[in-house]
């Protein structure tokens, strides 16, 4: 069978179409062996290839011999399952591959909001169990600072003087701190706006940054699990959010990537240490 032919399995009832060299990246596999028509018990009189075992299963098993790594849905939980099929097959990469099972579980990711709603500033706090959410924030919130002369909260700020960008502060991994509205320093009013991609506006209102805010965190995949208000003494709004992180994909290291002349080989020492 030549490396570029198709090849029609049906796996416990499913039919699965691919390129012989698909399944042969792993020439001592049971698949290769399948392709190469060394497995006689398997092939049907019309020339298709049945096997007996899972096929919903066996799509993410053709789905690592086409991209060579393991990504699976977050609500899957058949690893053990996935694991035998592997075995089964005589794909011993991808079985070292599952049995790394706390790395390809989602993970729950806990954010909160804080917010300090005061006369003319509002100040925002966002704690986070994962640092790279945090990180990646400062990317869709920006801050600007300008000043004028003038103590009204509605005064607007002449078009032909720029806002002065600032960074956000950050007192750990895990939290940022901004804040907007007006301030007072001697006769000029400082103000400072909030914008939060992909909204294009720059907000000075504290109550419409929160809404943006969570708003923007919602559409990203958190679900608003409880609020919650301090004292009188110390008014600060907490909103908490929760979202299942979508763990990446385990990939495995080839010393020739796939779609090369031959047959795609992996790195003995890497697979061995199971990476």
């Amino acid at each position: 069978m030549s490396p570029g032919e198709l090849v029609v399995l049906s796996v416990g009832g499913l039919r699965f179409v691919s390129r012989a060299c698909t399944l042969q990246q792993f020439p001592e596999s049971r698949l290769a062996r399948l392709a190469r028509g060394e497995e006689r018990d398997f092939r049907l009189p019309d020339g298709q290839l049945f096997v007996d075992r899972d096929g919903t299963l066996f799509a993410y098993i053709l789905d690592f011999l086409r991209t060579l790594q393991v990504s699976l849905p977050p609500d899957f939980s058949d690893y053990q399952r996935l694991q035998r099929e592997a075995e089964f097959y005589g794909l011993s990469p991808l079985a070292k591959l599952l049995s790394q099972e706390h790395l390809l579980r989602p993970r729950l990711e806990v954010l909160e909001v804080h917010c300090s709603l005061q006369e003319r500033k509002a100040f925002f706090r966002i704690i986070g169990s994962c640092s790279a959410t945090v990180e990646a924030l400062p990317e869709q919130i920006s801050v600007y600072s300008g000043q004028h002369s003038g103590q009204s909260w509605n005064s607007p700020f002449p078009s032909q003087k720029p806002l002065i960008p600032l960074p956000l502060e950050r007192p750990s991994h895990h939290d940022m701190v901004f804040w907007c509205g007006t301030d007072l320093a001697g006769d000029l009013l400082v103000a400072r706006y909030v914008s939060i991609q992909p909204d294009t506006r720059r907000l000075i209102n504290g109550t419409n940054v929160l809404g943006l805010l969570l708003d923007t965190l919602l559409r990203d995949g958190f679900h608003l699990l409880s609020t919650r208000t301090g004292s009188r003494e110390e008014p600060v709004e907490c909103y908490s959010l929760e979202r299942m992180q979508r763990p990446a994909a385990l990939a495995l290291p080839l010393s020739q990537p796939p779609g090369s002349s031959g047959v795609a080989q992996p790195k003995r020492s890497q697979v061995q240490k199971g990476k």
